[in-house]
């Protein structure tokens, strides 16, 4: 018989998987809800050495009880995954399959605080002693406060009401404590349950593993698997019957398999849509120059990668194609294409990304073949959270801000995201800087959500945005969608931003 463990997120308990047993049960299978130490009614009660530790061995405790005879498969909901990871590294032998349900991966070394997409449980931990046994406690969020924690999607008033009510205050050294893993449980199948509405799409892990990340190479292995839920953060509460399903058909093997590296090129090293020149390129730190065959001093147009992109990515950002491409384009039209390679790796990254492309501007506007005070700065994807210091104070040189395909406000699980890097409240002091910007039409929901508040907000504010549209293209278009649509769409946004340069382009 299958037994499903199921661990729920931070402050909740196995009260919140009522209805997903129920399911469970009647397919067949048992369910075994856990309530870790300290997190509620029917558990035990938390004490000044609760930790992580104790919580791994909450779920030890469930698995020695499931009996050898049980095919034990352990699932765990955000925070969850940490104890189950944990007990899955003591037990590899007795567990079938581990299932990250809207959950991140854990490695050895990582506390749970690492994965945790609310800065203000950091903020929390900073007014505690935040030390495993320190005896410390984390209150959960308010009523209106759980959005923080993930997409509120499909969950109902009532349903809500509930979670507010039965919270339980998390104990600090649950989410301090670093996990500890042998690696004997890297062996031991697993699939990912993916909440599209809180950002996690098959899509974006496919393009993660398409990076070609060593620490994410263990994704394409054919013993893990994939499913989609179209629902917020919590489908135990949203999607309880579509959930009980999906762990149903994770338990018998079932579910999407990433493409192995061999099968073809990821979309961000495929070719650029237009086949162009080479071009002198200079590499100077960060910061790659393609040259125009110009004398005196040119524009420049400085193009920002999107991310996060994992640090072992490799070739970096300004060696993909889309960046080449457009480095080469520009520099065929008389200005310096001025690619960086800045450092967002993970969310808690903007600000030194940030830093970086300030670096990166002032190494290009001190460059002799650059006009200094004619410069543009192009973000695309992720980086476009970046636009918002540029936007709120412009300086005299900027001419222009382009943006292309961008994430215009953190997603529903970018938690970590300081409030400074939000570009629509950055247009209230936009003043007259002109902002181009290309929308594609097969846009994710969440992206294209932060596009129609980026753009309703400029109306409010009266900023000058022209909107370049690629009605078929989808996001990375310029190696996804070599068509005809999508060069005119690239051609006039870089004719636009060279205009705003002062360059005419025929």
């Amino acid at each position: 018989m299958t037994v499903f463990i199921l661990v729920s997120e931070a402050h909740t308990g196995g009260w919140i998987w009522h209805d997903v047993a129920a399911q469970l049960r009647e397919s067949g299978a048992r369910a075994c809800p856990v309530t870790l130490t300290g997190m509620g009614g029917g558990g035990a009660v938390a004490g000044p050495g609760t930790d992580l530790e104790t919580h791994v061995e909450d779920v030890l405790r469930a698995v020695d009880a499931a009996g050898d005879a049980a095919e034990v498969v352990l699932v765990g909901h955000g925070y969850g995954i940490h104890p189950v990871a944990g007990a899955a590294d003591r037990r590899p032998e007795r567990v079938a399959r581990v299932v990250h349900l809207d959950a991140g991966i854990p490695r050895d070394g990582d506390p749970a605080l690492a994965l945790v997409p609310d800065p203000a449980v950091g903020e929390q931990l900073r007014h505690t002693a935040g030390r495993p046994g320190d005896g410390g406690l984390v209150a959960p969020p308010g009523r209106d406060g759980w959005q923080r924690w993930g997409s509120l999607d499909g969950v109902a008033e009532e349903a809500l009401a509930r979670l507010a009510r039965l919270a339980a205050p998390q104990p600090a050294g649950t989410l301090t404590q670093p996990l500890r893993l042998s690696g004997a449980g890297a062996g031991v199948p697993s699939t990912g349950v993916l909440c599209t509405a809180n950002g996690s799409t098959l899509a974006r892990v496919e393009a993660l593993a398409g990076f070609g990340d060593p620490r994410l190479r263990a994704l394409v292995d054919p013993r893990v698997t994939f499913f989609e839920l179209a629902t917020g953060h919590w489908p135990m509460l949203s999607a309880p019957a579509e959930l009980a399903g999906v762990l149903l058909r994770a338990a018998a093997g079932e579910g999407y398999r990433l493409r192995g590296a061999e099968a073809e090129l990821p979309p961000h090293l495929r070719p650029f849509l237009m086949d162009l020149p080479e071009r002198p390129r200079e590499r100077h730190g960060r910061v790659d120059l393609h040259l125009p065959d110009a004398d005196g001093p040119r524009p420049a147009v400085v193009l920002v990668h999107g991310g996060p992109v994992p640090a072992g990515v490799r070739p970096t950002p300004r060696d993909w194609s889309c960046f080449t491409g457009y480095g080469r384009y520009l520099a065929g039209l008389g200005a310096v294409g001025a690619v960086v390679d800045h450092r967002l790796h993970g969310m808690a990254d903007f600000a030194r990304a940030a830093d970086d492309i300030a670096e990166a501007v002032e190494l290009v506007r001190g460059d002799p073949r650059v006009d200094g005070d004619r410069v543009a700065l192009w973000f695309f994807s992720g980086g476009g959270l970046l636009a918002a210091d540029w936007l709120a104070a412009p300086p005299a040189w900027l001419r222009c801000v382009a943006a292309t395909y961008p994430v215009l406000a953190p997603l529903p699980n970018w938690g970590m995201v300081e409030a400074r890097f939000r570009p629509a409240a950055a247009l209230r002091t936009a003043g007259s800087l002109p902002v181009v910007l290309t929308r594609v039409g097969r846009e994710a929901p969440d992206i294209a959500a932060t596009v129609a508040d980026f753009l309703s907000a400029a109306e409010g504010f009266g900023a000058r945005v022209e909107v370049v549209d690629v009605p078929h293209g989808r996001h990375g278009f310029e190696t996804l969608d070599p068509t005809d649509e999508s060069r005119a769409a690239a051609a006039r946004a870089a004719g636009s931003v060279l205009r705003h340069l002062g360059l005419v382009t025929s």
